[in-house]
């Protein structure tokens, strides 16, 4: 089977000849769209072993200069289609897409809505859980102006997501933020955010892979129980649900992507043989059937690719 056979077959509840992965990584400055932002994805895929393909997006809503309080919130123009954004992110897609050569499942990165209204109201260069009350903040202050800069963002990321599958993907890995149980509260959550979100992933609801990546710690997963995904994953070394809760909240009938922690652990300093023992722990308690081995989240970008390699051999030679 090819890898996207072998991804394809845990959707339909089979089982593959081979447990499929999916790993991804942040990559150095200066490959963020054009031919090195190619080439490199295409060497991560081929050097990885992974089965899911996550294209990255770099190509981020930049800072709104206009916007220095909350009583600028209405000043946020809609995004035009013909935005350099949108265009880098599809021409990226479209180049990958075609020399991957359906190997693989292709995903695109679709950074969601408080990601994106982040990068729009404090920018990319500030870190997200130093400052990630200030979305709060702002809605508190603005409620409607909050509104009007979400509804603008779910336009943009509803048209970028329906223009990467045309472009070639298979699904989006669609990156949800804001369930932090010490953040929004969660009437504030279903009345400002789910709706807007749940509207970017109708765009992709025909896919044949959809991945909900919901980031971040202390996280509520109930609040995600109406998304409507194939495969999920979240931060389970976060002080979040294990596998075996979320599989109790979602679902036993959904897929499940993860099982090893992302940025400590052993697939950033563990030996071969901890990397082993790791997957065979996960695959102990949690099975392998409707499960996709990977990380938390995204991997350091200097990872040693060998560790990968000997988590996929774990998984493939696992005999309960």
């Amino acid at each position: 089977m090819t890898k996207k056979e072998q991804v394809l077959a845990v959707l339909r509840g089979e089982t593959p000849d081979q447990i499929p992965c999916g790993f991804w990584l942040h990559f150095p400055k200066g490959n963020e769209y054009g031919k090195p932002a190619v080439d490199i994805h295409l060497k991560f895929f081929k050097e990885s072993g992974t089965s899911l393909c996550k294209i990255m997006n770099e190509n981020t809503v930049p800072r709104q200069e206009q916007i220095q309080s909350p009583a600028d919130l209405g000043k946020m123009q809609p995004i035009p289609h013909d935005d350099p954004i949108i265009l880098r992110e599809v021409e990226l897609v479209k180049e990958i897409c075609e020399q991957m050569k359906g190997e693989a499942v292709m995903l695109v990165t679709i950074h969601g809505i408080i990601a994106s209204a982040f990068h729009a109201l404090v920018g990319v260069e500030k870190n997200f859980e130093e400052n990630r009350k200030l979305l709060v903040d702002y809605l508190r202050a603005n409620p409607e102006g909050m509104k009007h800069v979400f509804g603008i963002l779910a336009d943009y990321l509803e048209y970028l997501s329906a223009e990467c599958l045309k472009a070639g993907c298979d699904g989006i890995y669609y990156a949800a933020l804001g369930a932090e149980d010490f953040l929004f509260t969660d009437e504030e959550y279903e009345t400002f955010i789910k709706p807007f979100e749940l509207q970017i992933l109708n765009a992709a609801k025909g896919a044949p892979c959809n991945v909900l990546h919901m980031c971040k710690d202390h996280l509520n997963l109930n609040r995600y129980k109406d998304y409507d995904a194939h495969i999920y994953n979240w931060g389970v070394f976060s002080d979040n649900p294990d596998l075996v809760e979320g599989r109790r909240i979602f679902g036993a009938d959904k897929v499940y992507l993860g099982g090893l922690d992302d940025r400590d652990g052993v697939l950033v300093d563990g030996t071969d043989e901890k990397i082993t023992a790791a997957v065979h722990q996960v695959m102990d308690t949690f099975g392998s059937k409707n499960w996709i081995l990977g990380a938390d989240c995204t991997l350091p970008t200097d990872v040693d690719l060998h560790r990968l390699h000997v988590a996929i051999e774990a998984a493939s030679s696992y005999k309960k």
